[in-house]
């Protein structure tokens, strides 16, 4: 009779922790995290020349997470001829190393991907698919841009979609040539339906190029653009551009994330544009579980350094 007990006792246990093995896969929860502004040329160029890894502060933070995500807020490359504009950024290729070894995708939608020509941007991505660093926002014609990069972590399909908003509007993909993609109200709506609809993802986020530079609030039209994206879909909304940190949205209980302000980057002397956020996301197939801050500063070589804990936003009214 013991025997008899022991074993049905046994088979119970067994039984109830398949069934507890076979709850965390169907619902599994991935982290992903979403650096700012990433630019890999000028000073923090000429230090990864010397030997110095301008990700190393944040790196455990980084590796914690399941999925790491920047904005490319350069071109690497070693041709192309600089664009008439102010600001132009060209990182050497020898950049792509550490790339590869902190982040899992970039964003190449933003105004600075086209410093350099169309011939620096496709070389550009004929280098990060040499190094198998996946990218999106932009490609080789309108569709490749405006197509999402799918990341498939413990089962669940992460759709991830980049635009730019800020003019000029010449460096835009065409259905002939590299470029970016352009943030369009119903292309963008389509592109995040189509996500889900065609591509079968469970999460779909928009890492957006917007805003005016250093505001630390976001303006009406980035707010506007937020909340049809998150009716159209999105599971979150998150932005960089202005330089700065902007302010955060709950709209149907998802989270915006306006700016995250710079993340490597150097050439700014107030403390606004060298406060660096690093948004940490926690998904599972019913969308944000929960969503964390942790806040850096940026030192003089444009490396940034975390401070203080993690805060929470709250996904609760």
């Amino acid at each position: 009779m013991m025997t008899m007990m022991r074993r049905w006792l046994t088979a119970l246990l067994l039984s109830a922790s398949a069934l507890c093995a076979a709850a965390a896969e169907a619902d599994p929860t991935v982290s992903i995290v979403f650096m700012g502004d990433v630019m890999l040329a000028d000073h923090p160029g000429q230090r990864i020349q010397q030997g110095h890894d301008p990700f190393t502060p944040f790196a455990s933070i980084l590796d914690s997470a399941d999925v790491r995500v920047a904005n490319l807020e350069c071109v690497i490359a070693r041709g192309g001829k600089a664009e008439d504009k102010p600001y132009t950024f060209r990182a050497h290729p020898r950049v792509l190393k550490l790339l590869k070894r902190h982040v899992d995708a970039v964003s190449v939608a933003n105004n600075h991907s086209g410093d350099f020509g169309r011939s620096a941007f496709a070389e550009m991505l004929g280098r990060l698919d040499g190094v198998r660093l996946p990218y999106f926002g932009g490609g080789r014609d309108l569709n490749q841009a405006h197509t999402p990069l799918l990341i498939e972590r413990k089962g669940l399909r992460i759709a991830l979609l980049g635009y730019d908003e800020f003019f000029p509007r010449s460096f835009e993909a065409g259905h002939q040539h590299p470029g970016v993609a352009w943030s369009e109200d119903e292309q963008v709506v389509l592109d995040i339906r189509r996500a889900r609809s065609v591509h079968r993802a469970d999460i779909v986020i928009p890492f957006m190029h917007w805003g005016e530079e250093h505001q630390p609030r976001a303006n009406d039209r980035q707010r506007e653009l937020a909340r049809l994206m998150i009716d159209a879909g999105a599971d979150a909304v998150v932005g960089t551009h202005p330089h700065v940190v902007q302010d955060t949205e709950l709209y149907q209980g998802k989270p915006i994330v306006y700016s995250l302000g710079n993340f490597i980057f150097d050439g700014f002397d107030d403390a606004d544009n060298n406060t660096a956020w690093v948004l940490r996301l926690q998904v599972d197939r019913n969308g944000v579980r929960e969503a964390h801050i942790q806040v850096g500063r940026i030192d003089r070589h444009g490396t940034p350094h975390p401070t203080g804990q993690p805060t929470p936003i709250k996904l609760k009214p």
